[in-house]
């Protein structure tokens, strides 16, 4: 099977390049060449590090569990939550098809499958895919919108909790389909169109939830404001007294421009079957190479893993920072987004503050890197005490939500420990 899409950038769809997909059997593999006009073109720039702005194909090599593409582009791949749905659906159509007594497709998705899944109206970034037919993928439904605006909030969460519950119906996966698939995480999600026609993510509560969530997460994101983090917007709805919390996606324009985003994990060239362990300093080093704001943008590092200590967000993994471009190959840091407080995991930080440091998240590791990110002492004595009292008023902002003494106790263990008390030495 070989397939030849065109990948367009922007809203306006100019043309980026080629990116062809070989299946033979069980092997897949996948090659990118850019179009001669992007080379040329002045505004042109290197979609990812590890795609240099060269003439013919570059392929790409599959490892472990990875993806077949090159990462900019696995970036807008479903991964967790959006591949659930598009199996279930994938699934349910076959049934469908030998109840109606068709035959029914037989082989198993491919890579392209999943990633061709993606609505186009809500893939990550500014990358747009165009089928052999001249299609972008996917194509909006006969009398429906592809992205649903607020007020069919209702009838997301209940398709999403048919699906975890194994009770979906065809409907359900026909509604989702698109609509669920666009983005990254296991947890059940979608995008959606807010109330000023910007594009947003609902993340919705998952049947499996011990604690409130969703209340956790928009927490952490004020707190995160209220700390001098610069932070995807967010804000909590109420949909049938089920809290839905609700991100507005930062890789789009108040006019709905598309802007080029990438992971960290992308920015650094990592694949997800790297062995080793990366490190927050391997950040700093892109920085410096190939952001339009070094400076600003390390300091904005260092308070977000100061955050991350003392909140106890430890899944910050490299496909949970990101990057915006800028200008002709510059990039900058992308808004803060998932962060989460786990009361219930060991604090150890998916992403290393240094390789010297490994995994631990202590206020000592992070200070021990201030020369290596060129923060002056009492600079970074000042953030890390605007971070503590931020974190210090966690019960205060999250009665402001409307939490319950219950639902707030089930947090205390992500927000009061040693660490605390560490920052308030470490500001002496």
């Amino acid at each position: 099977m070989r397939r030849s899409i065109a990948v367009h950038i922007g809203e306006e769809a100019t043309p980026l390049g080629t990116l062809r997909y070989d299946q033979q059997g069980a092997r897949e593999s996948a090659a990118f060449e850019y179009h001669a006009g992007w080379l040329r073109a002045a505004e042109g720039f290197s979609i990812e590090p590890g795609l240099p702005l060269v003439s013919g194909p570059q392929f790409h090599r599959k490892t472990g569990d990875g993806s077949v593409f090159h990462n900019a582009i696995a970036d807008t791949e479903p991964d967790g939550w959006g591949r659930r749905v598009i199996q279930r659906d994938h699934a349910k159509r076959r049934q469908e098809a030998r109840r109606a007594g068709n035959v029914a497709e037989t082989r198993p998705l491919n890579a392209m499958d999943y990633l061709l899944a993606v609505d186009d109206m809500s893939r990550v970034g500014a990358l747009r895919l165009q089928d052999e037919e001249g299609r972008y993928q996917r194509t909006t439904e006969e009398g429906r919108r592809t992205t649903p605006p607020l007020i069919e909030i209702g009838q997301l969460l209940a398709a999403t909790q048919a699906i975890e519950t194994n009770t979906e119906t065809a409907t359900d996966l026909a509604y989702l389909r698109g609509r669920g698939t666009s983005l990254g995480g296991r947890r059940p999600k979608c995008s959606v169109v807010d109330d000023d026609g910007r594009l947003a993510i609902a993340k919705f509560p998952s049947v499996a939830d011990d604690r409130a969530v969703t209340k956790g997460e928009v927490l952490a994101m004020n707190l995160a404001r209220k700390a001098g983090v610069d932070t995807a917007e967010t804000r909590l709805l109420d949909s049938d007294g089920a809290p839905v919390a609700l991100i507005r996606r930062f890789d789009r324009t108040p006019n709905g421009n598309r802007l080029m985003y990438i992971s960290a994990a992308t920015m650094i060239g990592a694949e997800a079957a790297d062995a080793g362990e990366h490190s927050y300093t391997e950040l700093v080093d892109v920085l410096r190479q190939h952001g339009s704001q070094p400076a600003a943008n390390i300091e904005e590092l260092w308070r977000r893993i100061a955050f991350s200590i003392l909140i106890t967000n430890v899944d910050d993994h490299l496909h949970n920072h990101g990057f915006l471009h800028v200008h002709r190959g510059q990039w900058r840091l992308a808004p803060a987004f998932d962060i989460n407080p786990f009361p219930e995991r060991v604090r150890e930080l998916k992403t290393w503050i240094s390789e010297e440091t490994g995994p631990e998240a202590t206020i000592d590791a992070l200070m021990s890197v201030i020369a290596y990110f060129r923060i002056r002492s009492d600079r970074a004595k000042t953030i890390l005490a605007e971070v503590e009292k931020a974190v210090a008023s966690w019960r205060e902002e999250g009665r402001a939500l409307g939490m319950t003494p219950q639902e707030l106790d089930s947090f205390t263990d992500a927000f009061e420990h040693r660490e605390r008390q560490a920052a308030h030495r470490a500001q002496q």
